[in-house]
């Protein structure tokens, strides 16, 4: 069976980890466009959805390499806010990327707001573009509630305010083991990891009926 190639559309270091982590049992190689000279690839994420976003990521590492590639994004959405900050979360606080900013306005935000109207949805939506240019999606949720201050030292983003439904504790306390279990890159990247199985089984089918 030949091996094949899996390019990140993230440079992220704390993605790449977790994303490897979880695909590590299957037959293909994980590259992150830093691995393959794409490091300076910047895309606009001007979609109106988490799904446009991931689909335009996907699309614009695919045009330059050879291999499947898959682009995620990522958003938080709390319901007291609105749905907020959603497709934004990465640059809350107008700073992309910048963990803490977003994390003192997010807070800001929610200032004397009791814990149960606190109520919060991570989602992730992956794209995948097959080999032959073919666009699948699939989605991850986790639910929770903000909590009113960070707690915990391991994960990124988010993840020390992020209190977990049935766990009672942030993804930052719970750490990466439980977290890549259970979160919602996690349970996109499961479906993923079916979706990716599903085609190299078929591919396996026509090689040997050939």
């Amino acid at each position: 069976m030949k091996k094949r190639t899996l390019i990140l559309s993230t440079g992220n270091i704390n993605k790449v980890k977790e994303i490897k982590d979880v695909l590590k049992d299957l037959p293909i190689e994980v590259l992150s466009k830093d691995e393959v000279g794409l490091k300076d690839l910047d895309v606009e994420e001007d979609g109106k959805t988490l799904e446009e976003n991931a689909i335009k990521k996907a699309k614009a590492i695919k045009d330059k390499v050879e291999g499947m590639v898959m682009a995620d994004d990522t958003g938080l959405f709390v319901d007291y806010l609105g749905g907020e900050p959603g497709i934004r979360s990465a640059r809350y606080a107008g700073y992309d990327g910048n963990s803490k900013k977003n994390i003192e306005k997010l807070l800001n935000e929610l200032e004397g707001v009791p814990l149960e109207k606190r109520t919060a949805t991570f989602k992730t939506v992956i794209a995948l573009v097959t080999e032959n240019g073919d666009v699948l999606t699939v989605v991850g949720e986790c639910k929770g509630k903000i909590g009113f201050e960070e707690k915990g030292s391991s994960g990124f983003g988010y993840d020390p305010l992020f209190i977990v439904d049935g766990y009672g504790k942030t993804f930052a306390e719970l750490g990466n083991d439980i977290k890549n279990k259970i979160s919602h890159r996690a349970k996109a990247l499961e479906k993923l990891r079916t979706v990716i199985t599903n085609i190299i089984e078929d591919d396996a089918d026509e090689d040997s009926s050939c």
